[in-house]
């Protein structure tokens, strides 16, 4: 069909500036694929090393708690009177012993409750008993 100047004529799809703006577009979107990829690796990389951070300065604050406790002389006292059945001098110190019942407590809470003395010197026993079989 003419219209009013002359035969129409098809556009081409793809002129030369849509190729040239395509291969703009392409060249920016290469050239910043690896910086991008490079800021989420450091990105990640910067909230692992916060969590770190975190879980670090949480086992600091327990081992600064613990230093204070282990500073006070009562709490040392406490604990080797409890643990190594500490008796100071002028003192009566008992030991009270249970019932040997088997309905008394578990083995794991009469072993917490002999002295550590006492353990260390049945396994030296118990360890003698096998090695001369």
């Amino acid at each position: 069909m003419a219209g009013p100047t002359g035969p129409r004529r098809d556009r081409p799809r793809l002129t030369s500036r849509a190729a040239v703006l395509a291969a703009v577009i392409c060249a920016v979107a290469l050239s910043l694929a690896y910086p991008v990829r490079e800021y989420i690796a450091q990105r990640r990389q910067i909230d692992q090393l916060q969590a770190e951070q975190a879980q670090t300065l949480a086992q600091l604050r327990a081992l600064s708690a613990e230093q204070r406790r282990l500073t006070d002389p009562a709490y040392i006292e406490q604990q080797a009177r409890d643990r190594l059945h500490l008796c100071l001098p002028g003192q009566t110190c008992y030991i009270v012993i249970g019932p040997r019942s088997g309905h008394g407590g578990t083995r794991a809470a009469a072993a917490a409750a002999t002295p550590w003395y006492d353990q260390l010197w049945r396994s030296v026993r118990q360890a003698d008993r096998q090695a001369a079989r």
